[in-house]
């Protein structure tokens, strides 16, 4: 889970990422990239009143019970509580039946995500992931000097983990997310299964399942639980709505948040897909909060006409130039979103397409998420 992290390894493993860890909150502490970060890289003063669907954000924000918990710890705000964090990874652990030791949490996934690229890839062992896919892990490669390994998607943009296997013999950390940032697009058990068991010696699986409770998708949890090289990513930041509160125990008590939220979110996700189709739009069909739109022209052009109605959609991957990342936002911001985009399909709104910034240009933009690990 994103916000908050947790991860286990059999013994050797779990001593070699912990005792990095240390060295790696150093060599990266100014080299963390975040989705936020990634996704704001085009624009910096967004009206108040924009209609922000390019960050996967969760319009819906925080539930009453987490807001009023919220408000309730306030007053002891200026004390370090340690046993919340305690009791945190307590229920997290016996939630998905796992050791205490196999738990960890942090204020959000980008910290583990980033600390076990370094602990496990280096200039030997390369960093391994899919096209287009979350870009943050290659950033941290690019920290410590490891070659970035980017595999396109299979035909129905699942993770090729033959040809990840293939292409990269000498790996270190194979990166998967599921559902896929973007495409929003799962990977089956059996396909991530079959990396870990054919993996390189000493490598390790880096599962991301930051989007997993929007779609009907068996977890990795199992190989964690069975002490395999996984270390699985979750966070409070998508369904729970918790990207910017960075913290979010309430909600693990919430039985009804997640199967609502999964249900509005499906609801809205389901119609926006089908006026794509009857407008005859091509897009990517997703299981999460998120797709990828074909602008059919360079997507540059069709973000910044957006921008210019003041609705603010996601970025572009240079493996496909011509998609955009939207985020599933309210039923209100969609119909929104879908009455801008005819204007721009139509040509009734264009705009000049500026430059795209460098990676070095992102590197200095750094900014903060929320994130949970576990690991096998």
């Amino acid at each position: 889970m994103a916000d908050d992290n947790h991860f286990s390894l059999p013994s050797a493993s779990r001593r070699s990422f912990l005792s990095l860890s240390a060295a790696a909150s150093a060599a990266l502490a100014l080299r963390i990239v975040t989705e936020p970060m990634l996704a704001h890289a085009l624009v910096h003063n967004a009206p108040k009143d924009a209609i922000r669907i390019d960050a996967n954000e969760n319009p819906l924000g925080p539930s009453a019970s987490a807001r009023d918990a919220a408000a309730a710890i306030v007053p002891q705000g200026g004390r370090y509580s340690d046993w919340l964090t305690d009791d945190l990874v307590k229920t997290l652990a016996e939630m998905e039946g796992l050791k205490l030791e196999q738990v960890r949490v942090y204020a959000g996934s980008s910290e583990p995500l980033h600390h076990s690229v370094a602990a496990f890839a280096s200039p030997q062992r390369s960093y391994v992931t899919a096209d287009p896919g979350y870009e943050a892990g290659m950033f941290a490669a690019n920290a410590v000097g490891a070659k970035v390994v980017k595999i396109p998607l299979t035909k129905s943009y699942a993770h090729d983990v033959k040809a990840m296997l293939a292409a990269a013999p000498d790996a270190g950390v194979f990166y998967v997310c599921s559902p896929n940032n973007p495409t929003g697009t799962l990977t089956s058990h059996s396909d991530v299964e079959y990396l870990v068991e054919n993996k390189p010696k000493g490598s390790i699986v880096l599962v991301d399942e930051a989007y997993i409770h929007f779609a009907d998708a068996v977890s990795v949890m199992d190989l964690v639980k069975a002490g395999k090289d996984v270390i699985l990513l979750r966070t409070f930041s998508k369904i729970y709505g918790m990207a910017g509160l960075r913290c979010g125990a309430v909600f693990v008590k919430d039985v009804q948040l997640v199967p609502e939220r999964k249900r509005i979110n499906a609801r809205i996700r389901g119609g926006v897909f089908a006026w794509l189709d009857r407008n005859g739009y091509s897009y990517v069909p997703s299981e999460s909060n998120c797709f990828m739109l074909d602008t059919k022209r360079p997507a540059k052009a069709a973000i910044d006409a957006m921008a210019k109605q003041n609705i603010f959609i996601g970025r572009i991957w240079p493996v496909w130039p011509t998609y955009a990342r939207i985020t599933i936002g309210t039923a209100p911001e969609m119909e929104q979103f879908q009455a801008a985009w005819q204007k721009v399909m139509s040509g009734a709104v264009t705009a000049s397409v500026g430059e795209l910034p460098s990676w070095g240009e992102l590197g200095r933009r750094k900014r903060n998420v929320d994130g949970i690990v576990m690991s096998g």
